[in-house]
């Protein structure tokens, strides 16, 4: 009878210890729900509440990706993911693009967040130039942000061919995409 009682003790303890996922967390192998392995079919059941919209831009000889977008029951466009091979139910996600402010890493990082809270809760892996954007590498969390040219110097502005550095973007710069991927 002791280790009866024991048993169903330990049995709530495992119970009230085991943790809910996030729907909105961000970490290096998913957000939420969805991670790094989920295939494109799985993402009936895991957004089973939730709008999907599968954009067909070609066929599957064209090799084109087709997005996915995924919407709140009230319309709110949360995401949109980027499967490893189109039309096909089996690809995994590769590129998934967060479109909502709630959608957070641990260190509540959002689409919100300026480059000043980046470089304070993370290690920048690197820095691309592009022609209008800044593309901000962060491998901690397989994360990049691309960062509007226009909050840059002007000799950084209209060159492709510069390199830029943590210092030459503002604080204040705010995020214009929070991109997350995959390999």
């Amino acid at each position: 009878m002791k280790q009866l009682l024991a048993l169903i003790i330990i049995g709530f303890i495992f119970q009230s210890c085991k943790k809910e996922q996030d729907p909105f967390l961000i970490s290096k192998q998913n957000i939420g729900l969805l991670t790094d392995s989920t295939q494109v079919q799985s993402l009936e059941t895991i957004y089973a509440n939730d709008s999907i919209v599968k954009r067909v831009g070609g066929d599957e000889f064209t090799g084109a990706r087709n997005d996915i977008e995924i919407y709140s029951k009230n319309g709110v466009q949360l995401l949109a993911l980027t499967p490893s091979e189109a039309l096909d139910s089996t690809a995994t996600i590769t590129t998934i693009k967060i479109l909502d402010s709630r959608f957070k890493t641990d260190k509540k990082l959002t689409i919100n967040s300026t480059f000043k809270d980046i470089k304070n809760n993370y290690t920048i892996s690197s820095i691309q130039n592009t022609i209008s954007n800044a593309v901000v590498f962060v491998d901690d969390i397989n994360a990049f942000f691309t960062i509007d040219k226009k909050f840059l110097p002007g000799e950084l502005r209209f060159n492709t061919t510069s390199k830029i550095e943590a210092i030459n973007i503002p604080n204040d710069a705010t995020i214009k995409h929070f991109m997350i991927g995959w390999n």
